[in-house]
C-alpha cells in the first residue's frame, strides 16, 4: 500500500498547551519555537539541558521533573517526544493516540502522527519543507528557498515598505557577517545610502532599479556631510520610497545613527534600527584576539581615537584608562596612534604590555600586526598600515597564542583567523575605498 502523503497545516498555539516529553538536545531545539508561537509549554523529564533549565526558571515553561505518565497528554493540544528510547516514546504515543492528540516523534518519525517540517523565517513568511521523511533532503530545500529569500532572487511577496528608513548595521567587513534581518531590509529597499566602508559585494547585490547614494561623495565637510545625509534620508522616504541608510559596523557605534535617527523622528519619518556586528569586537576576533578571557581580562572599553588626547575637543579620559587592568579598544585611532600610546604610558600603563593593529578585519584583506604599547605606534608606520584599523591594547592580544609564546611581530595573517569569501579585499575597504581616519565610525 502507497503512502496517503501528508496534509500541511499550520498550527496556531498562542494559548494552548504543548506537551514535551524529554530535557535533552532535541528538547532543547523545539521548545524556543513553540515559544514562539505562544504555546503553554509542559516539559516532562527527570532532568533538563541549561538551556531548558533556564527557560523554566525564568517561568517560561512548567516542568514536571519526573517520567512521563499518560495523564500528561490530558487536556493538550499537541505532543513532541523528544526522547531516543523506541519503548518509552510508544508509550507516549499510544497515550496521545487514545485522546486523538497529535504527536511528533523524535525518535521515528513514521511512527508518529504529525512531522515537524523543516522551517526558515522570512519577517511574515513562514516556508516548511517536509521531503517524505527525508530530513536532509528538507533541509537542503528549505535553505535555497531561505536563501533567495534573504538576498531578494526569489520575491517574497509582501507589499513595498513606503516612507520608511532603516538604519542598518552592515558589520565589520565579511559581507556574510550583516544580520538576517539587515539583509531582508536591504533587499526591500528602494534607496540605499551607503558608507564608504560598508562590504561592497553587499551593494553588487542590489536589483538594477535600487538608487544607490554614496555617502562618502558628498562634499562640504564631515559636519555638512551629515547634514546631507540626513536631508537625502528624509527628502526620500518622505517621498514614499524605503530607504536603508547602510553604515559599517554598528549603527550606534560611533556611527552617527542616533543624529540620522533624531533627524527621521523629527521629520516624522518612521525609523527601525538594526544593530550590526561591531569592529571593536569582530575584527580582534577575526585576529585571533578574544577582548575578554579568563583570567585576563575581565572588561573591556571601546573608545574612539579620531580626536588626539591633546585635543580640546577630544571627551575620553585617557589617564583613567591607563589605569585600568582591562582591555582597550581604540576605532578610528591610526592616524593618532603616536599621540595615544604616549599619553597611555605618561599616565602609568607599561610600555611592554601587549598591543595589536588588525586592517581590514575579517576580510580577504585582513592584516594583523603584534606588538607592544611602547612600539606599535612605529611598528604600524613601518608595516604600512592604514585605516580601517582597529587597536587592542592589553595582554588578551596573546591569549590564544600556543603555549603562550607571541608570533613576531608584523604585518601577518592572523593566526586562527577566518578571511571573508572572495579573498581580493573588496568588502574590506569597502565599495568606496578608505583613504584617512576621519568618520569612518565602527567599521574602524
Amino acid at each position: 500500500m502507497s503512502d496517503p502523503g501528508l496534509y500541511p497545516l499550520a498550527l496556531r498555539l498562542a494559548g494552548r498547551r504543548v506537551l514535551v516529553v524529554g530535557g535533552g538536545a532535541v528538547a532543547t531545539r523545539r521548545v524556543p519555537a513553540l515559544l514562539d508561537a505562544g504555546a503553554e509549554v509542559l516539559v516532562v523529564a527527570p532532568r533538563l539541558t541549561p538551556a531548558l533549565r533556564a527557560y523554566a526558571d525564568a517561568g517560561r515553561v512548567a516542568w514536571a521533573e519526573r517520567r512521563f505518565e499518560p495523564s500528561d497528554v490530558d487536556d493538550v493540544w499537541l505532543v513532541q517526544v523528544a526522547v531516543d528510547d523506541p519503548v518509552a516514546a510508544a508509550e507516549v504515543s499510544a497515550a496521545a493516540d487514545a485522546r486523538r492528540t497529535f504527536c511528533v516523534r523524535a525518535d521515528d518519525r513514521f511512527a508518529a502522527t504529525a512531522w515537524t517540517p523543516a522551517t526558515a523565517r522570512h519577517g511574515t513568511v513562514t516556508v516548511a519543507v517536509t521531503a517524505g521523511g527525508d530530513p536532509r533532503r528538507a533541509v537542503a530545500v528549505r535553505d535555497a528557498i531561505r536563501d533567495r529569500l534573504a538576498d531578494g532572487t526569489l520575491h517574497s511577496g509582501q507589499p513595498p515598505v513606503a516612507g520608511q528608513v532603516a538604519l542598518v548595521g552592515s558589520g565589520p567587513g565579511d559581507p556574510e557577517l550583516i544580520t538576517v534581518k539587515g539583509r531582508r531590509l536591504l533587499a526591500r529597499a528602494d534607496v540605499v545610502v551607503a558608507d564608504r566602508l560598508v562590504p561592497g559585494l553587499l551593494l553588487d547585490e542590489l536589483g538594477p532599479d535600487v538608487e544607490l547614494v554614496d555617502a562618502s561623495k558628498i562634499p562640504y565637510g564631515p559636519a555638512r556631510a551629515q547634514e546631507e545625509i540626513n536631508r537625502i534620508i528624509v527628502d526620500r522616504a518622505l517621498a514614499g520610497r524605503f530607504v536603508v541608510r547602510l553604515k559599517g559596523g554598528d549603527p550606534y557605534v560611533f556611527g552617527r545613527g542616533g543624529e540620522e535617527a533624531v533627524a527621521c523622528t523629527r521629520a516624522g519619518v518612521p525609523v527601525v534600527v538594526v544593530p550590526g556586528v561591531t569592529s571593536s569586537i569582530a575584527a580582534p576576533a577575526g585576529a585571533g584576539i578574544p577582548v575578554t578571557h579568563r583570567g585576563v581580562a575581565h572588561e573591556f572599553t571601546v573608545v574612539s581615537g579620531h580626536v588626539g588626547p591633546d585635543d580640546p575637543a577630544s571627551l575620553v579620559d585617557w589617564p583613567a584608562l591607563a589605569r585600568m587592568r582591562g582591555t582597550l579598544v581604540v576605532l578610528m585611532g591610526l592616524k593618532n596612534l603616536p599621540a595615544i600610546t604616549a599619553t597611555l604610558q605618561a599616565h602609568g600603563r607599561a610600555p611592554a604590555t601587549p598591543a595589536a593593529v588588525v586592517q581590514e578585519g575579517t576580510t580577504g584583506a585582513q592584516r594583523v600586526l603584534r606588538s607592544t604599547l611602547g612600539e606599535v605606534a612605529g611598528a604600524a608606520v613601518a608595516e604600512g598600515f592604514r585605516p580601517p584599523s582597529v587597536v587592542v591594547v592589553g595582554d588578551v592580544v596573546h591569549a590564544l597564542d600556543p603555549a603562550g609564546v607571541p608570533p613576531a611581530a608584523g604585518g601577518v595573517p592572523a593566526a586562527g583567523g577566518v578571511p571573508a569569501p572572495g579573498g581580493d579585499g573588496a568588502a574590506g575597504s569597502g565599495m568606496f575605498g578608505a583613504p584617512d581616519d576621519e568618520g569612518v565610525g565602527d567599521a574602524g
